[in-house]
Parts: C-alpha cells; sequence; structure tokens
C-alpha cells in the first residue's frame, strides 16, 4: 500500500506549496479557479436545458475549428483560435439541430454523431498537416495546467511589486481571467433571459424574449469559454469542468443566485484542494482538481440537506417506523 500511495505529510503536502513555490502553486489555483469558474456557470444553464451533452460535444468538436484556423492563419493566436472554436462551435449546434429535427434520430444520438465525426475531422487534420502547425492531439485532449507557473520569474513576489501583478503572470492566465469576468458579467445582465429560456422557450416568446438567439448566443459563449480553457486542462477535463461544479450546487439549493455562488465556491475549493492532491500524490495538477471536484460533488450528494442520500434514508426509516393513520385510527 506504502508503494502505491506515498505518505502525507502536513508541513511538505500542505504548508510548503504556499511557502516555497507560492508564485507557481498560486497561479495554477487561480488558473483552475478561472476555468472552473467560467466553465461552470455556463454549465449551470447547459444542465437546466438538459444539455449537458452539448457541452461534451462542442468542447471535443471545436478542434476542427483550431486545426483549420491554425493551417489559415499560420500562428497560435488568440484571435485565430477563438474564431476557428466559434464558428466550429455553431457548426456543432446546428448540425445537431439539424439531425435531431430532420430525421428519426433521437437528440442524445445527434449528439453523440455530431461531435464523434467533428472530432475525428479534427484528428486527421492535424495528423496530416501537423509539420505546418504546432499542435498535437496531446496538447488539446490533455493539456496541463502545471506548466502555467514554468515562466514565472525566481522572486515571484520581488516582480509583482516591481512591476505589478498583471505585467507578471502569463497571457493564459489573464486571457482566461477576462473570459471568466465576461462570463460573470453576461448571466448578471442577461440573467432574466437566461433563466426563462432554460425553463420555458413557450414563456420566453410570450414575454418578447427571442430564446432560439438565446440558445445560439450561449452556445457560442460556450465555444469561447472552452478554447480558452484548452491550454489549461484540455478538452477531456473541460468537461467535468463544466458540469461537476453546478451539479454540486444543483445537490444544495434549488434557487438559481445561490447555485451560481455554490458553483463559484465549489470552483475556488476543488482548485486550492487539487494543488495539494497533485503535490502529494506527484500527479497531474489539472487530473488533480477534477478529482477534488468529484469528491466535493460527493460529499454534496451524501449530506446534502434537501435530498441527499443520507436525508433520503433518514425518512425512509421515519416513514417505515411511524404507523400510518389508517394503523392508528383501527387500534383506537
Amino acid at each position: 500500500m506504502s508503494e502505491l500511495i506515498p505518505p502525507f505529510d502536513w508541513q511538505q503536502h500542505v504548508i510548503a506549496p504556499w511557502v516555497d513555490g507560492f508564485g507557481a502553486n498560486f497561479l495554477i489555483a487561480l488558473m483552475g479557479f478561472f476555468v472552473a469558474t467560467a466553465c461552470g456557470l455556463v454549465g449551470n444553464y447547459l444542465m437546466m436545458r438538459r444539455m449537458a451533452l452539448v457541452g461534451d460535444a462542442i468542447s471535443h468538436s471545436v478542434l476542427p475549428g483550431i486545426a483549420v484556423a491554425f493551417l489559415w492563419s499560420k500562428s497560435r493566436g488568440t484571435w485565430p483560435m477563438f474564431i476557428g472554436a466559434l464558428i466550429a462551435g455553431i457548426v456543432t449546434t446546428i448540425l445537431i439541430e439539424v439531425i435531431h429535427k430532420k430525421s428519426r434520430v433521437k437528440q442524445d444520438a445527434a449528439i453523440g454523431i455530431a461531435f464523434t465525426s467533428l472530432f475525428a475531422i479534427g484528428v486527421i487534420l492535424i495528423s496530416v498537416f501537423a509539420s505546418q502547425i504546432d499542435l498535437d492531439q496531446e496538447c488539446v485532449l490533455y493539456g496541463e495546467i502545471g506548466y502555467i507557473g514554468a515562466e514565472l520569474p525566481p522572486d515571484f513576489k520581488a516582480a509583482v511589486q516591481a512591476d505589478g501583478f498583471w505585467q507578471v503572470i502569463p497571457v493564459d492566465v489573464s486571457r482566461m481571467g477576462l473570459v471568466t469576468l465576461a462570463t460573470v458579467l453576461l448571466v448578471t445582465l442577461f440573467y432574466k433571459q437566461l433563466l426563462v429560456s432554460s425553463f420555458d422557450a413557450g414563456l420566453a416568446t410570450s414575454l418578447g424574449i427571442n430564446s432560439t438567439f438565446v440558445h445560439y448566443a450561449l452556445m457560442c459563449w460556450l465555444s469561447i469559454v472552452v478554447v480558452s480553457a484548452f491550454e489549461s486542462v484540455g478538452a477531456v477535463l473541460v468537461v467535468a469542468m463544466l458540469i461537476l461544479p453546478g451539479a454540486t450546487a444543483f445537490m444544495l439549493s434549488h434557487r438559481l443566485p445561490v447555485i451560481h455562488a455554490l458553483t463559484v465556491l465549489v470552483a475556488a475549493l476543488s482548485s486550492v484542494l487539487g494543488v495539494h492532491l497533485a503535490t502529494w500524490l506527484d500527479c497531474s495538477m489539472a487530473g488533480a482538481m477534477v478529482v477534488m471536484a468529484s469528491v466535493l460533488f460527493t460529499l454534496a450528494w451524501v449530506f446534502s440537506p434537501l435530498d441527499g442520500l443520507l436525508v433520503r434514508f433518514i425518512r425512509q426509516r421515519k416513514t417505515h417506523l411511524e404507523p400510518s393513520e389508517e394503523i392508528v385510527e383501527a387500534t383506537k
């Protein structure tokens, strides 16, 4: 057992990461928080629309858009990536709707057809034109958030005091921070439109809300969030970030503002705890963050005061132990 799991040391695995390697670990946790928050807030609306698999589809099918953007622009610039991913996300959404509405294929099957086909096309493009573009499948699939702190100056605190925080941190972190801030602003500004159209498209139309436009706008922003997170966590782990923080929050509350706040809290906890888990096990930072998000979901699932497994067990026990009204009346 000791060979599989290294011994845990409180000083080395809890205190030292924030003393010896503060700069790198802080930025890794910050990037994880940005990714989990942006993905989680968008994922809340996907789950309310029962479209969680669409996030999976878009996170995989933007790959051909990125590949074509690289081939066209000959660079890894932010704007070509965003434009390519945005177009691919829109194409994926339209393709799913067309297959679902113009055939007898169910929506889940349409999602599977669209994202596997487009993802395969992206893999082929990268494989065939690998010599022309600086991108590979592992970069997009897995990513590695741990590389974010590799380019930091030796004395992070002194560099921040001298040049300012935003001048020192990597471009990827600042870009993801802007995307996260924009996500929070959009969710706040269009709260009513997103809420009503997510629950009842017919009611949204009667209130003058164009639910179709809101749907495609949400899919477009999902594409932007996904491609912003690619280099840090990869497509596979983005799917977990889209679902786990919001799923945990939905277990704890039925009010959307509270759910959003809990999503941000879960994003912060899973990021910080993931750093400690990765330090202890010497494993992938991104994978450790997702594992901790899964642990938080499991705790909410078991101990939720609303409908957790423990509460349901207690209710069932009370139901079995308390005599029914008919039996009480019969014994009088």
